[in-house]
């Protein structure tokens, strides 16, 4: 029976959890994940995860922080001066933002913290720093 090699293309259904078990995200409901192994469409581990997998076969893949999202970055967490925010928004922890940088590129940040002058905003990945979890079945090799 054939195995999932390096430049294959694949369909799989998957359940990812954190270590605590809580759920980020899943397939259930939905087309299985189609993508290319080893062509970077999905982070690393869960490249490294399928490899030599046969169809129909099911398997669970930790994979951690270095092969998932990398570590948090710091330098990706700045205070952005509250006099630069329209005044009718009222940003809260928690909430999620757009922002733009000076090239346009559109980037999702996250409030972590409110002071008198500054909002304080995480633009990392928000799984970065998290070893991952993978329940993944091999749906077909296309």
């Amino acid at each position: 029976m054939q195995t999932v090699k390096q430049g294959d293309t694949v369909r799989v259904h998957y359940h990812g959890r954190l270590d605590n078990g809580t759920t980020f995200d899943s397939s259930e409901g939905r087309q299985p994940l189609e993508f290319t192994v080893g062509a970077g469409m999905v982070i690393a581990g869960f490249d490294n995860g399928v490899l030599n997998m046969k169809v129909g076969e099911k398997k669970t893949v930790h994979i951690p922080v270095h092969e998932a999202y990398g570590p948090k970055n710091q330098e990706m967490v700045l205070d952005f001066p509250k006099s630069n925010i329209p005044p009718d928004m009222k940003p809260e922890i928690g909430q999620e933002l757009q922002m733009s940088n000076a090239e346009g590129q559109v980037f999702q940040v996250k409030v972590v913290g409110i002071n008198e002058e500054f909002i304080t905003l995480d633009a990392n990945h928000p799984l970065a720093g998290e070893p991952l979890n993978f329940d993944i079945e091999l749906v077909e090799i296309v």
